[in-house]
């Protein structure tokens, strides 16, 4: 059955509606009520007012917009049912938000029957967007805007490799992450969602995160896609539930990847 998508400006209205809430609040000195979630593996996994009232606010909007619409939020779970269906994650990145690092974003991102198909990362801060409207990904900011292609025809051994943390990769030692570091040109840590942004505007070929929730990759899956690149988990199956994930610029170079990690 085919399913009408939104006109990819309400994405933009979104990502507007939670600019407000978000950058007020970004290395301001507010009080911003830090609470922390539990999380495997990690001490210390915040959560503020920040990503509380901007999913608020994107909520009310879909709700008022698409009555019909389920969503699922980081901060306020899943409502609704139906095929089609927002994940949002309001501020992808508390840590380096709290550090004041601009690496963070609000992740938008619409399913349709489970399958990722419209995407937004927006960057307040930076002035930038990234996202998918169901056919192209696009970019714009302070460079100016149009159509994002990842990059292609590089051998591994010329490939950038990023994974947004190191702590995973003791605790998991049957995703064989020292070959793949060993293969590609270097590896970068702590770009958080920004680097699979630069991953769908050709600036990064590999990025391995271990652990996603659905609201951290969902929003990504097109906007790679639609890119030319290629999202999935490291058994090779489609990503929109998370897990361990590999989104790659260039399909034979995941292959390759694949092969490393899961040998």
């Amino acid at each position: 059955m085919n399913h009408a998508l939104p006109d990819v400006a309400f994405l933009h209205e979104l990502a507007d509606a939670a600019d407000k809430e978000t950058l007020p609040r970004f290395r301001s000195g507010l009080n911003l009520h830090v609470g922390s979630k539990p999380k495997e593996g990690f001490r210390f996994d915040p959560v503020t007012d920040a990503d509380r009232e901007a999913e608020r606010v994107m909520r009310a909007i879909i709700n008022e917009r698409y009555p019909s619409h389920s969503i699922m939020g980081e901060e306020f779970g899943t409502t609704g049912n139906g095929p089609l269906q927002w994940v949002l994650d309001p501020v992808d990145g508390t840590r380096p938000f709290l550090c004041g690092l601009p690496v963070w974003g609000t992740l938008i991102g619409l399913t349709v029957e489970g399958r990722g198909q419209m995407g937004m990362m927006g960057q307040p801060f930076t002035g930038e967007r990234f996202w998918a409207d169901g056919k192209q990904a696009w970019r714009s900011g302070p460079q100016g805007s149009g159509v994002m292609t990842t990059r292609k025809g590089l051998p591994l051994n010329q490939a950038i490799l990023h994974t947004t943390s190191p702590e995973p990769i003791a605790r998991t030692p049957d995703v064989n992450f020292a070959a793949l570091h060993s293969a590609t040109l270097m590896t970068r840590y702590g770009g958080e969602c920004y680097a699979m942004a630069m991953l769908a505007a050709g600036q990064i070929d590999l990025c391995l995160e271990y652990a996603l929730q659905p609201y951290d990759i969902v929003a990504f899956v097109p906007i790679v896609e639609q890119a030319g690149g290629v999202v999935t988990t490291l058994a090779g199956d489609r990503p929109e539930a998370g897990g361990r994930i590999l989104a790659s610029g260039c399909p034979r170079l995941h292959d390759e990847a694949l092969k490393i990690l899961n040998s």
